[in-house]
């Protein structure tokens, strides 16, 4: 099935980037607005040999670790307690859910004003864009939990702590590797646009750099990078679920 399915994956990718590249082999083409396929590849072998991308990963990955981190230490205990206390919920909800429908990439620029250019401002914005799908995905999941499983745990005299690691925490993980996807993507967003804003390096400066010159090729090469970046650490995230619950992936 795995193997079936890398195949697949693989098959449509390569099939993308050949209709673009014959495309473009086709009909004429401005290449202050386009590029190839195989022009991003030779920018992308440059950069690694240049040593410049390892260096531009290595800064932005920093940032992203320690905001993607806090957001995990903070958005799961959160939901967890919003999705099994009431009036925790009834507290916190509102606010929550008003921040998460708030621009809040729109905070960047007075972020950096107030945390300086630096890590600390990618990270709490990554942290900002990352947490929230970890808070509520863990609070449907407790939501989600059921109510026959928490009333045998009672009637064999549980305690509170039985319940969380006997049958709340088994089953919100399945949420909480949800909520992990749609916050790597959102939290590179973030680390992104904290690099456009204000940076000397970083995989989000250099494609601002290179897009502000017309240089596409290498603007398209740190594109696909961070996209290579993006399933490596969602896939990572899959085959952790399949460690952490193996009753999960075995039912597909």
């Amino acid at each position: 099935m795995a193997r079936r399915r890398l195949v697949l994956g693989g098959f449509s990718v390569v099939a993308f980037f050949l209709a673009w590249e014959v495309l473009l082999s086709l009909v004429r083409w401005d290449p202050f607005f386009m590029t190839k396929p195989s022009l991003i590849a030779k920018a992308v072998q440059e950069q690694i040999l240049g040593g410049r991308l390892w260096h531009d990963m290595t800064v932005s990955a920093q940032a992203f670790v320690v905001g993607f981190g806090l957001a995990v230490l903070v958005g799961i205990p959160v939901g967890l307690v919003m999705g099994w206390r009431r009036r925790a919920e009834w507290a916190l909800d509102p606010l929550l859910t008003a921040l998460y429908a708030s621009p809040l990439i729109a905070l960047a620029p007075l972020l950096i004003i107030t945390a300086g250019v630096g890590i600390a401002a990618k990270a709490l914005l990554v942290f900002l864009l990352a947490v929230f799908p970890f808070i509520f995905n863990t609070y449907a999941g407790v939501r989600c939990t059921d109510p026959l499983l928490v009333n045998v745990v009672r009637s064999f005299g549980g305690t509170e702590r039985d319940l969380y690691t006997k049958v709340i925490l088994p089953g919100v993980v399945p949420y909480i590797v949800a909520a992990a996807r749609l916050a790597i993507g959102r939290g590179l967003v973030g680390i992104l646009v904290g690099e456009f804003y204000a940076a000397s390096e970083g995989l989000g400066f250099a494609i601002s750099r290179f897009g502000d010159t017309y240089r596409l090729p290498e603007m398209f090469a740190g594109i696909l990078v961070l996209a290579v970046v993006a399933v490596g650490l969602t896939s990572a995230v899959r085959r952790l679920e399949a460690v952490v619950a193996p009753w999960r992936t075995g039912q597909r």
